[in-house]
């Protein structure tokens, strides 16, 4: 297992502009991260080599591996037009995460608006969704890349959904990045949800978030899930998923591969980043 951090936990520093994605790299480095996941939030990698260059110098002058290329992609489009040209551009995308030197990328799939989220538009969505997670994953492979969809975004956050897409592309180099914490946007456990998608896990998420009933509304700060309930983001092992499960049933499965703190609380990123390093290292330990 290799403990690292997904640059977008350091999103509120690189959005204010008191970090660029170089600073990011060297703090992640100084404060007990392995690897980097690079989400390009606040700043891009599409035609600017210099920048992708500069990114794996980085990496190799702080000694912190390069994990996982992370970007949105939405291919429900009105149009063939549309739909193609969404393709042609994850495919670019697939070709700088080559340039970054990393063997695993993920990209999002499937967009809907809440009312829009229905299994049943799911299944009808299901054939063209996994017609271009499979010409991706093509694409992919001639450079040895993994691609994997996230249990993200509401329409494809249920763990069975992810496995039926997974399942559908039938491709080795197709998995899922498995965020333990996006489940409970669906309104589902956490512990039972990772359980159900390790076996197709591509690299791993740890989030964690704090939980109010519907009829509880926090006030600022805080999101609906699915069935009306509550999150807010927080540290990793300080929010209500049972985090020492979840890492015990990803460490007893023998899963060796990349972990990465994604952090989306309202503390400072900084400190939300570090506490949730040393949380999640520490209970790994322990478990």
């Amino acid at each position: 297992m290799k403990l690292g951090l997904s640059s977008y936990s350091l999103y509120q520093e690189i959005q204010a502009g008191k970090m660029t994605i170089l600073d990011a790299l060297q703090w992640s480095a100084e404060n007990g991260a392995e690897h980097m996941e690079i989400v390009p939030f606040g700043f891009s990698l599409v035609d600017q080599p210099d920048v992708v260059d500069a990114i794996v110098n980085k990496a190799k002058e702080v000694g912190i591996e390069l994990s996982n290329y992370s970007i949105g992609a939405n291919f429900i489009q009105p149009s063939e037009e549309a739909y193609e040209l969404e393709i042609a551009r994850v495919m670019r995308e697939v070709d700088i995460a080559n340039a970054l030197g990393v063997k695993l990328m993920r990209h999002d799939v499937a967009s809907r608006p809440m009312e829009e989220t229905s299994v049943t538009n799911y299944y009808t969505d299901l054939p063209r969704l996994i017609e271009a997670c499979q010409r991706i994953a093509d694409h992919a492979s001639t450079y040895g890349i993994t691609t994997s969809v996230e249990n993200h975004g509401y329409y494809i956050q249920h763990s069975d959904r992810v496995q039926a897409l997974v399942q559908g592309v039938n491709r080795e180099n197709f998995r899922t990045t498995l965020d333990v914490g996006n489940f409970m946007c669906a309104d589902e456990n956490s512990v039972a949800a990772v359980k159900n998608n390790l076996p197709i896990a591509s690299v791993i998420h740890l989030k964690d978030f704090y939980l109010r009933p519907a009829n509880q509304f926090p006030g600022e700060g805080w999101f609906p899930t699915l069935s009306g309930n509550y999150l807010r983001g927080a540290i990793v092992g300080q929010g209500d998923i049972d985090m020492w499960e979840v890492i015990s049933v990803i460490k007893k499965s023998g899963y060796d591969g990349y972990i990465s703190i994604e952090f989306e609380g309202l503390e400072p990123c900084t400190f939300g980043s570090k506490a949730g390093l040393d949380n999640a290292r520490r209970i790994w330990n322990a478990v």
